[in-house]
């Protein structure tokens, strides 16, 4: 069930479990320990840390950061961004680091004309790679201590991958960098599909250049309203925010005055906002702290808003209702009677059914969406981040990591930390309860009896020794290779968890037949079970599918070489330095 797909992997899961537990093969106790054990809680624990620290928007500013610094060289691109994601991978979630970096990557790839294909696929494969540099950046490798201890064997410390995890990374990363325009389709920035917002821009011909410019005391604006200086209908320009020291107002009221030492941010072609600065002696501006991030794509937008019988607006007109004042959204366009009417259209009385195109951050366009004087067509996102907790998310993360490091039980230090964010309030309980992928929590807690019933049964020793009768004569790097090589193929038709939940057993029984430590075999099935490259089937390249433009043959020429590289790399190092 876990190779068809046929129904969803938890509910394979529980329904393994519950099998086991009907038929008599465990016990309630046995049956249900997944739900108990170390691996399980260690995951939500991580979910709910990793959560904490997005919620405080400090991976957006250091992923903004690192795409400064790489400019707009492909191949700078690739290395510090793969890096990085790498290394955050290691400590949360892997497809968590990929889904914090997309954003960006696609902002850079409109803004180089580099195709997101290009960018995006070596980026999900660092991240995967990354997951292997702690005992905590995947599944398997959660996973792995709590079957061990099973055994009876004795665990591996937080940062005991890191020297495999760190060559794998690097690896990969010097695999695009030399073999990338050979291994990546090249996709054509004609094919990309467009945003939302881009096919609303493209449809109306909306003005979507925005220019910073202050206002100095020898200008003639000073004094004057936006309506005075002709804004609209004379240079066919929109005012959407004006700063002065600390202060910002987004849409200024028609008829706020202009202030020496003001920086206006106005939107509308290139020449008439040049031509508007001209005429009134203003300085353009390269970047101002004020007005931040607030007007990019993750800040702001143009949204297209019906007007419906029961609006307040309805028979009025927008300076009778005041909407600039209300909602700090600045209307571009109207569709009056079917009519488009662009420039000054205030005084213009709105009936029923008209159509406004407006501009205006996201977290003011929702307040528009949740009234009901307004149907807002078009779909947005609002991140609600609050800086304002970035350093106790960090303290929480840092205190979680460092219990691991100086001895206590994974589990036990990561839902401390977990408990820290809530105490903090980085998070509130509901929002650590919703931080959590229960689908995975049970997926982990269901198939952890299979590898207990796998063991009492006596089913994993068969296996393993039929297996051995095969290899038992070979040289033992063929065994060390049929071990990472079992697990790949596992972790390529079923899920990574699923793969090592039934090969520890399996490896464990092979190690005692070839009179092997067990350890060091399972924590390799368990790097290995992230070596899931030729096929979208990890959750990371499932996810970044789509965003790259990407087919299931461009993951076989890309992932093919990936997997041998991973297998070399995996194999030699355990069977020269841990068997």
């Amino acid at each position: 069930m876990l190779v068809l797909d046929l129904v969803r992997i938890d509910i394979v899961a529980i329904a393994c479990m519950l099998a086991l537990g009907w038929t008599g093969i465990l016990d309630s106790e046995e049956m249900f320990s997944g739900f108990s054990s170390n691996a399980v809680i260690a995951m939500l624990s991580v979910m709910i840390l990793g959560s904490g620290i997005s919620r405080t928007g400090i991976m957006d500013e250091f992923s903004k950061f690192i795409i400064r610094k790489a400019g707009n060289h492909r191949r700078n691109l690739i290395g510090l961004l793969s890096i990085s994601v790498g290394l955050l991978s290691g400590l949360i979630q892997n497809i968590g680091a990929a889904a914090l970096f997309l954003p960006g990557i696609l902002q850079v790839s409109r803004r180089t004309k580099i195709p997101p294909s290009s960018l995006i696929m070596p980026i999900g494969f660092a991240a995967i790679l990354g997951g292997t540099l702690t005992m905590v950046g995947s599944g398997p490798l959660i996973l792995v201590n709590d079957l061990l201890k099973n055994e009876g064997l004795d665990a591996y410390n937080l940062f005991r991958v890191t020297p495999i995890g760190s060559i794998l990374l690097i690896a990969g990363i010097s695999y695009f960098l030399l073999f990338g325009d050979k291994v990546l389709r090249q996709k054509e920035i004609g094919e990309e599909k467009k945003s939302e917002q881009e096919e609303l821009i493209e449809k109306l011909n909306l003005p979507h250049n925005i220019k910073l410019l202050s206002i100095h005391e020898e200008s003639s604006l000073v004094g004057k309203t936006p309506e005075q200086a002709h804004l609209w209908n004379t240079y066919q320009v929109n005012l959407i925010g004006i700063g002065k020291e600390k202060d910002v107002v987004y849409a200024p009221w028609r008829e706020s005055k202009f202030e020496q030492g003001q920086t206006l941010a106005l939107l509308g072609s290139a020449e008439n906002i040049q031509q508007f600065s001209k005429d009134f002696q203003l300085e353009e501006v390269s970047s101002s702290k004020l007005f931040s991030d607030d007007f990019n794509a993750d800040g702001s937008g143009f949204a297209e808003v019906i007007i419906p019988p029961s609006s307040e607006l309805a028979g009025k007109s927008i300076r009778e209702f005041s909407l600039r004042k209300r909602y700090a959204v600045e209307p571009i366009i109207l569709f009056n009677n079917g009519e488009k009417v662009a420039g000054n259209f205030s005084d213009v009385k709105i009936i029923s059914g008209d159509t406004l195109i407006v501009y205006g951050r996201w977290i003011e366009l929702r307040s528009l969406k949740e009234s009901a004087d307004f149907v807002v067509l078009t779909e947005f996102d609002v991140d609600n981040k609050d800086k304002s907790k970035t350093w106790p998310a960090i303290g929480c993360f840092v205190f979680a990591i460092t219990l691991a490091m100086v001895g206590f039980p994974i589990s036990m230090a990561f839902l401390t930390g977990a408990l820290c964010m809530v105490f903090t309030r980085v998070l509130n309980m509901s929002e650590a309860y919703e931080s959590i992928e229960w689908k995975v929590v049970f997926l982990l807690a269901g198939l952890i009896p299979l590898g207990v019933a796998m063991q009492k049964t006596g089913t994993a020793m068969f296996l393993a020794e039929s297996i051995m009768s095969v290899v038992i004569d070979f040289h033992p790097v063929y065994f060390v290779l049929m071990v990472g090589v079992l697990s790949t193929v596992f972790s390529l038709f079923m899920s990574n968890v699923g793969a090592i939940v039934v090969l520890a057993p399996l490896v464990i029984g092979m190690a005692g037949i070839a009179d092997i430590d067990p350890r060091p075999l399972v924590l390799m099935a368990a790097i290995c079970a992230a070596n899931s490259f030729i096929l979208p089937t990890h959750q990371v390249n499932a996810f970044l599918m789509s965003p790259g433009g990407y087919r299931n043959a461009d993951y076989m020429k890309a992932g093919s070489g990936m997997t041998i590289l991973f297998l070399s790399i995996t194999v030699s190092i355990f069977y020269f330095f841990f068997i």
